[in-house]
């Protein structure tokens, strides 16, 4: 396997400003001799997270983004709070240092006073932790991920991220009870609404990639924000509004696995003046997914919280127009999770028009699923997961819409495993590529939590779910079952499986043109410049 087959080369990334592709020997654009292992769910992620937390002394260095930050949420129980480890670190002497998105105002069911608090906390017992809004307007930073570095003990390094915020909600496990501290979303959902979510756990040189994305927004020299109100707010509430000095980066860590990992971001073209480290914006994300969805043959395997904008599956569609042998799985959010008379529709409208498109493209090829608990509520699918053919595998912030490609800073990890997978097929895409294990096991694990299926006892035993065709068709055949008991009433035993065929509303061609502007104007905008816009380019 040529990794440049799947991976972006320097200049391929299309941001000559970063650092990331000039920190190694050669120029390399990604990091080899990694170990990376899936976190599936909250209840794996929180406490893994809080023991390497609290393992950190002084001297030790944990930096942090995210869209929203709790402070109250519990890792693991009582006495586990954000805000509280946090704090309790930087009172160690551990060097914290944080970036949360500043949010819109709360009464837009945002998150500024929960943001603003966390930072509070933290600033109080010593850390650092600046409300970020350099970013479009509408825009967000979207960014989830954990840096935890040890000068003197570098075999403990490691960086966490993907789809996961630190906040409520997200502390559910494959059971789908919800998170005991809820946030209300949708009415579908219920009162504790049951969340299917997604991180990495990142160990070898390939930290210090992600650490080095920390260090460029941080060390940005624009201030945090462009308002005059937001500033008014910021010596009002007398907030940190200058980073303080960094101290020198550590180098990478030693090798720990076979996994190549490729990071990829999205910041957008800023108006007046870019980011420093990206003058006009970065889209390495969408031009990652390009770039793979080219090769391509077997199977696309999606999780998504949107899937919407036509202008955005066009290369999903691409792939399954040119290759009669593609198909696509996708498991995405039953209902959106604003579910408002004019912001029902505005969500809506993006993800009709782009299942359109790929149902156009792969006809019976194309199947989307939401997820059910075994109690029948709804699932809100908020994983951000791509695996192709079993070989290339992408988990971060990102979801797949124009909003995540162009427009909200966000981070992705491209991964590709060194080692093949000896299950049959053997060679899924027939490029000579091989199925890998990292990419296939990922699948295999978040299909089988999906379909109620067991684990084989030995990790090389015959698995049907390896083939594509048998995974497609055990999809279709579970969600159908499970369909049927709930339109039959509920009569006898549940099938096995959490799978309900997703079948897109029908809005009227009035609410279509209402609100379509609406939705690419707030829900989903695009953040490219214009010359790009008109050509769909990245």
């Amino acid at each position: 396997m040529e990794l440049t087959d799947w991976l972006l080369t320097p200049g391929e990334r299309g941001n000559s400003a970063t650092r990331l592709d000039s920190r190694r020997p050669g120029g390399a654009a990604w990091s080899r001799g990694n170990l990376v292992r899936p976190l599936v769910h909250g209840a794996t992620y929180f406490p893994e997270l809080l023991g390497a937390i609290r393992a950190q002394r002084a001297g030790d260095l944990l930096l942090f983004t995210d869209w929203r930050g709790d402070p109250d949420e519990r890792l693991d129980g009582p006495g586990s709070e954000v805000g509280r480890v946090l704090s309790e670190a930087a009172e160690r002497g551990v060097i914290v240092k944080g970036l949360v998105w500043r949010s819109h105002l709360d009464r837009f069911q945002f998150s500024e006073a929960e943001n603003r608090h966390l930072g509070e906390e933290i600033e109080a017992a010593g850390g650092e932790c600046l409300l970020d809004m350099r970013v479009r307007p509408g825009g967000s930073h979207h960014q989830k991920f954990v840096v935890l570095r040890h000068p003197d003990r570098p075999e403990r390094d490691v960086a966490f991220i993907g789809g996961i915020d630190l906040c409520h909600n997200r502390h559910d496990d494959a059971a789908h009870r919800g998170d005991p501290q809820s946030l209300a979303i949708a009415a579908a959902y219920g009162p504790h609404p049951p969340w299917h979510d997604i991180q990495l756990a990142v160990r070898g040189p390939a930290v210090g990639d992600i650490e080095a994305g920390f260090r460029e927004r941080w060390n940005d020299p624009a201030p945090l924000t462009r308002s005059p109100l937001v500033r008014l707010r910021e010596l009002a509430h007398g907030e940190d509004t200058r980073a303080d000095p960094l101290p020198p980066q550590s180098p990478d860590p030693a090798p720990r696995g076979p996994h190549t990992l490729q990071v990829l971001r999205t910041y957008p073209n800023r108006l007046l003046r870019g980011y420093d480290f990206a003058p006009d914006g970065e889209r390495s994300i969408a031009r990652g997914y390009r770039k793979a969805l080219r090769r391509a043959r077997a199977l696309i395997y999606l999780e998504d919280q949107y899937l919407w904008s036509p202008r955005v599956v066009e290369c999903f569609a691409e792939a399954l127009s040119a290759h009669p042998g593609l198909r696509l799985i996708a498991v995405i959010p039953s209902f959106p999770e604003q579910a408002g008379r004019i912001t029902l529709p505005m969500n809506l409208i993006g993800r009709i028009t782009a299942l359109d498109r790929l149902r156009r493209a792969g006809g019976g090829r194309v199947a989307v699923y939401g997820l059910e608990n075994h109690a029948g509520t709804p699932v809100y699918v908020h994983a951000k997961v791509c695996v192709i053919d079993d070989v290339w595998a992408a988990v971060g912030s990102d979801n797949i819409n124009l909003r995540s490609w162009t427009h909200d800073s966000e981070i992705t990890c491209a991964v590709l495993d060194e080692t093949t997978d000896p299950r049959e097929p053997r060679d899924p895409g027939g490029l000579g590529d091989g199925a890998r294990g990292f990419a296939r096991d990922l699948r295999l694990e978040l299909s089988r939590e999906h379909l109620d299926m067991e684990t084989p006892r030995t990790p090389d035993a015959p698995d049907p779910l390896c083939d594509p065709r048998t995974a497609f068709d055990t999809f279709a055949e579970t969600a159908a079952a499970l369909d049927s008991w709930h339109t039959q009433g509920r009569q006898g035993p549940r099938p096995p499986g959490r799978l309900r065929t997703y079948r897109p509303p029908t809005l009227s061609p009035l609410t279509k043109t209402l609100c379509t502007p609406l939705n690419r104007l707030f829900i989903d905008p695009d953040g490219r410049p214009f010359g790009l816009r008109r050509r769909n380019e990245y």
